[in-house]
């Protein structure tokens, strides 16, 4: 049950004076996180300043910088009303010392205009001071008051995300309300980190937050904003260590092995494992020797390796006498995996099976048979897998490929497969470590760096777009050549709201110059024509393949080695990068040209240079985070990272890494959060609405 002490948090905000049902709604939409319809109390509070507006800059109407917000002490002259039907505003005419201003208002209503600056009045105002025919004026100033109620001037004023239909003063009053139903609450950091930190307590850290005193007392960096961070990270770290405290209870099994299926494997191997792949494989093999269940992620750059290295820690969980599935998020990754898988498979007699939503009938009936039998040994899909009908024979390793198209959910529902199966998940999606914490502090982590030997380098350059026929030739020289390459559009088709090239239309252009060697692939193909357009790229048949952001991952043409990205300032470094890595996967020299539309804004600009200068994928994730925040990092919002309501991950990321080592010592010793501190923590869970980990202390 939730602590009582959290009942006026959790009070609607329709509780609040002023704020009847109407209001209510427009708050919620502002307020709420995803998914929740009516607003709490808690809401409004966790509705942060996102900058300051500094009135204590008081200037003579001379001295006024352009464009800045000031206060000005003022006479009102005289007032002038535009004629009724006109557009025309109204001014009123106020002077100092040192010259005059006009204050600008579109179409008040006279009489309140009348009674705000009354003339012969000494006043204050505060506003923008901008310049207009020679003459300083003032649209529409945010403050006006007599000079003798001065003191009712918010020198430093919060300044609040808005919607329409809401106004700033009825905002700031219900917050105001809200903070005046704050209560005590008991500590629930570490009474050491909150020393080292300088941090406030929770219910200061609020008021300071919403009353600022100086813009740094509202800036992401001070104190108070860097504890409610740590509050919500620490939240986030409890609750992921609860569902690894939970999955680890169902108690594994060793997958040790003989070592001799994968003996044969790797002498069947063209190529020989890199150091890196060694080096992750014998942390793999470690963790399912142990009878705890292995939930390990293994992070790999593009092209990195990571599909052999899962083949192998499925080899080791053969030769235990267990079944091994291979999820993938897409059917034409499925397949592709099952065609590079199943020769190396026979090789060395191992029974391999592709399962897919698209096997109906008696071809289905027959691999489920060989599934539940144990007769397959390897099982490649989708999620059918792990659909009810699926009967596993003795499933003992689940591999999760492209991790981030999961959640924390959908991993537990994996264990529900067979006898909590050891658990290895993949990504080539570099993913920077706050992050890694974020969505899999659930997690150990393996990180595999490097590429396999003979891949070699690939050029990029960046090219704007009126030079695309330049671009087109280039492209004909290429397939005179015997070369492949694929040709990146964002969109599938013109639409209102985008000026961006569709796939469908770059089609159209470039088969009139290469006629029926064009192929195009999009997310709305139905999963047989992807395919076959995907195999006639791959045989030769077509030498250009036109595409949505479908080929982004997984897809393997080694024999590709040109990619164009069209309006590569739209997209994010993570997914260029994502991009870049479907040519340089074979061994002749590759290139890939990044399209942009000018003028580009400061950030396009970085991406595209950073882009140019480095081909690592984790410090291209680093500088991603740092330019674009976390919010679309991994380009979908499904993807199981969570977002968080104050924290920042490009601010307070040194914050996460204690929280998560705070977390994980707190459940050492209070596993089940009885202490008092434990106690604590819980009302930290509610308030941060993670109720589902309270769920999972009661189901022991």
């Amino acid at each position: 049950m939730r602590p009582s002490v959290l009942d006026t948090l959790f009070a609607s905000i329709t509780s609040l004076p002023g704020v009847g049902p109407k209001v209510a709604a427009t708050i919620s939409g502002l307020v709420c996180p995803p998914g929740v319809e009516e607003a709490r109390v808690r809401d409004l509070l966790f509705h942060l300043p996102s900058s300051t507006i500094d009135r204590r800059k008081r200037v003579t109407i001379a001295d006024a910088p352009e464009g800045e917000i000031v206060t000005l002490q003022v006479h009102i002259d005289r007032a002038q009303f535009p004629p009724k039907g006109t557009s025309q505003p109204a001014r009123i005419y106020a002077y100092d010392a040192s010259g005059d201003i006009a204050l600008t208002y579109f179409r008040p209503q006279q009489s309140w205009l009348e009674k705000q600056l009354p003339p012969g009045e000494e006043m204050l105002v505060s506003g923008k001071v901008e310049h207009f025919n020679g003459r300083a004026q003032m649209v529409h100033p945010d403050f006006v008051a007599p000079v003798a109620e001065a003191e009712h001037l918010p020198l430093v004023e919060p300044v609040y995300p808005m919607t329409a239909g809401l106004s700033a003063k009825t905002l700031r009053k219900a917050i105001t309300e809200a903070l005046s139903r704050l209560p005590q609450f008991e500590e629930w950091i570490e009474p050491s980190i909150t020393k080292r930190q300088g941090f406030p307590d929770f219910s200061e850290a609020l008021l300071q937050l919403h009353n600022p005193e100086t813009p740094l007392d509202a800036d992401p960096a001070c104190p108070a904003f860097r504890r409610l961070a740590y509050d919500e990270f620490l939240a986030s770290q409890v609750t992921l260590a609860l569902y690894r405290q939970q999955a680890k209870k169902l108690k594994g099994r060793v997958l040790g092995g003989n070592g001799e299926l994968r003996a044969r494997m790797l002498a069947s191997l063209p190529f020989q494992l890199t150091d890196a792949q060694q080096h992750v494989l014998r942390e793999i093999l470690a963790d399912m020797a142990l009878p705890e269940r292995m939930i390990r992620l293994l992070q790999g750059d593009v092209g990195a390796g990571k599909t052999v290295v899962a083949l192998m820690a499925m080899a080791a969980a053969a030769e235990s006498g267990a079944q091994s599935a291979l999820l993938v998020p897409t059917e034409i990754l499925a397949r592709q995996h099952f065609a590079s898988l199943e020769p190396l498979c026979l090789a060395v007699g191992l029974s391999i099976t592709l399962l897919t939503g698209r096997d109906t009938g008696q071809e289905r009936a027959a691999k489920l048979k060989a599934i539940a039998s144990g007769q397959t040994q390897i099982i490649v899909g989708t999620h059918a897998l792990f659909q009810e009908s699926v009967d596993y024979h003795n499933l003992g390793l689940a591999v999760v490929d492209e991790q981030h198209r999961f959640g924390v959910h959908q991993r537990l529902e994996l264990t529900r497969k067979g006898q909590a199966p050891d658990l290895l998940v993949m990504t080539a999606t570099p993913i920077p470590r706050t992050l890694v914490l974020t969505a899999f502090g659930d997690m150990d982590v393996s990180r595999l760096g490097g590429k396999p030997a003979g891949r070699q380098p690939i050029t990029t350059v960046a090219v704007p777009m009126d030079r695309i026929g330049e671009i087109v030739d280039r492209a004909g020289r290429a397939i005179a050549e015997g070369e492949k390459l694929y040709w990146v559009c964002p969109l599938v088709e013109e639409s209102e709201k985008s000026d961006l090239t569709a796939a469908q239309e770059r089609y159209e252009t470039l088969k009139q110059f290469f006629g029926d060697q064009v192929g195009l692939v999009h997310g709305q193909m139905a999963a047989e024509e992807k395919d076959a357009a995907m195999a006639a790229f791959k045989s030769g048949q077509t030498r250009i393949i036109v595409a949505t952001t479908v080929v982004e991952v997984g897809v393997d043409v080694p024999d590709a080695s040109i990619i164009v990205i069209e309006h590569a300032e739209r997209f994010g470094l993570s997914q260029l990068h994502q991009l870049r890595g479907r040519v340089g996967r074979g061994s002749k020299q590759s290139s890939c040209v990044l399209l942009y539309k000018t003028p580009l804004t400061a950030n396009a600009r970085a991406r595209l240079a950073i882009m140019r200068e480095t081909e690592d994928g984790f410090r291209l994730a680093e500088e991603d985070l740092r330019l674009r925040g976390e919010g679309d990092l991994l380009g979908t919002r499904q993807s199981g990272v969570q977002s968080f309501r104050i924290a920042r991950l490009d601010v307070h990321a040194d914050l996460m890494e204690a929280a998560r080592d705070d977390a994980r010592l707190l459940l050492t010793r209070d596993a089940e959060l009885q202490s008092e501190r434990g106690q604590a923590v819980r009302t930290l869970l509610y308030l941060f609405g993670k109720d589902d980990a309270i769920r999972l202390i009661r189901a022991g």
